[in-house]
């Protein structure tokens, strides 16, 4: 059991038995109601005892909870005598903030962004996991991860960023020697340079088998070699941006990428986040709303 959530769960415990209200507690707390109440029902299973007593119109303690509001009150208190003691470090914006984040959406934005911020606050420093695999930050070193999805995880502090779209592109001078693909089909007489887990591209209500020259788990080198004119490549339409701006790479079957994805940024629902933690995420909407 991990030892941090035992803690969690009973400060998120103090804070409603104080309230006495699951909506009042959730919002002085920034959590969902649910969230903080599925917690509340794990802390009374691993106690085994009830610690409210709920109806629908009150909630109110059991001798047990009294008990545990008084002794965690008492924790708090010591907690936050801690916290004053060593909290300079927790309160100033100093030292590593640990990143989960996609390649392109790194080098795309994040690193400019982490370089803005260092700006303003030199003594921050960045370690950025750059992968698409979706780790647990409950149970993984990481203070944020940013990721493509429609579905974020419901336990976490979630908050959109942008969408986006896949796009169909390749190089003019590509597409002047092999002609313009008009319908998915067409895309069986070019070249199609695909990703290792994405052979198959959905265009509208058709799925397309494509073929190609080549296959990589790369999305920079399928980049690279449209730039070069070698083929059309089905990439995120922020990835290309630029490219496609300034006329390095034009977009084809426009009408048929339909599919959006939001790239969305995410960190676990602590009751005490840290000063850097909460700076740096403002940092970041704040970017993306200008």
């Amino acid at each position: 059991m991990l030892e941090h959530k035992r803690f969690e769960r009973l400060m998120l415990f103090v804070e409603l038995a104080q309230q006495l209200n699951f909506t009042r507690a959730a919002q002085a707390l920034g959590i969902s109601k649910g969230y903080l109440s599925e917690q509340i029902k794990t802390l009374e299973a691993q106690w085994q005892c009830p610690l409210l007593l709920r109806t629908t119109r009150s909630v109110r303690l059991t001798p047990a909870g009294e008990r545990a509001l008084e002794q965690g009150l008492t924790i708090r208190k010591q907690v936050l005598q801690l916290e004053r003691s060593v909290g300079e470090h927790h309160h100033t914006l100093s030292g590593p903030l640990k990143i989960t984040a996609p390649k392109m959406f790194a080098e795309t934005f994040l690193f400019d962004v982490c370089n803005a911020f260092r700006a303003q606050h030199p003594e921050i420093t960045f370690e950025i996991n750059c992968s698409y695999t979706t780790f647990n930050l409950y149970q993984q070193n990481f203070d944020l991860a940013f990721r493509a999805t429609n579905t974020p995880p419901q336990d976490m502090v979630v908050h959109k960023l942008f969408s986006y779209q896949h796009v169909l592109v390749a190089a003019p001078d590509y597409l002047q020697q092999g002609g313009w693909p008009q319908t998915p089909p067409d895309l069986f007489q070019h070249n199609c340079l695909v990703t290792q887990h994405q052979r198959t591209w959905p265009l509208g209500n058709i799925d397309i088998a494509v073929t190609g020259s080549l296959i990589t788990n790369e999305n920079h080198l399928l980049r690279q070699q449209a730039l070069r004119g070698e083929g059309i490549i089905r990439i995120a339409s922020y990835y290309v941006h630029d490219d496609i701006e300034a006329g390095r790479l034009s977009q084809v079957l426009k009408s048929y990428t339909l599919d959006t994805n939001d790239m969305v940024m995410f960190h676990p629902q602590l009751v005490y986040p840290s000063q850097k933690l909460q700076q740096f995420s403002r940092f970041v909407r704040a970017h993306f709303d200008t």
